[in-house]
């Protein structure tokens, strides 16, 4: 079983522990009582299905012998306006994969099984959520990527 605990520290920020100690910083926009200083709590969610199709991503390519030398994925979310609570409605998940003769159709297969399959926060979203994936295959003789790319 996890176990995750949560404490209030000031205003509107929270620090989450894990069982072995690893935390997470969350707080809300100043203009919601917070001091914007850890990613607000719907992000942190982002990040989990970020982090949970990335490990699956990267461990189905080595598994099919894809010379993965870096993953990054870009995250862009929309929630709905109209009424409470304000889910996210759609997410773009965009894959980015450095490596050596990366196989694009490996990619794909890699990012639809994580997904459809594989990915337990994917799967928690449900049907409520519109999930969409892209990918970008880099050669890795291009160079690596920039934090803003």
């Amino acid at each position: 079983m996890d176990f995750v605990k949560v404490r209030w520290t000031n205003k509107r920020q929270f620090i989450a522990w894990d069982a072995p100690g690893h935390t997470v910083v969350m707080d809300a926009p100043q203009e919601f009582g917070g001091e914007s200083a850890g990613m607000r709590p719907l992000q942190v969610l982002l990040a989990g299905l970020a982090g949970c199709s990335a490990m699956d991503v990267v461990s189905i390519l080595e598994k099919k012998r894809q010379r993965v030398l870096g993953l990054e994925v870009h995250v862009h979310a929309r929630q709905r306006e109209d009424e409470f609570p304000r889910i996210y409605e759609w997410v773009e998940l965009e894959f980015r994969v450095t490596g050596s003769d990366i196989a694009e159709e490996a990619v794909r297969r890699a990012i639809e099984l994580s997904m459809e399959k594989y990915c337990s926060v994917a799967g928690m979203l449900g049907s409520q959520v519109t999930l969409e994936t892209r990918f970008i295959v880099l050669n890795a003789a291009d160079g690596p990527l920039t934090p803003d790319e």
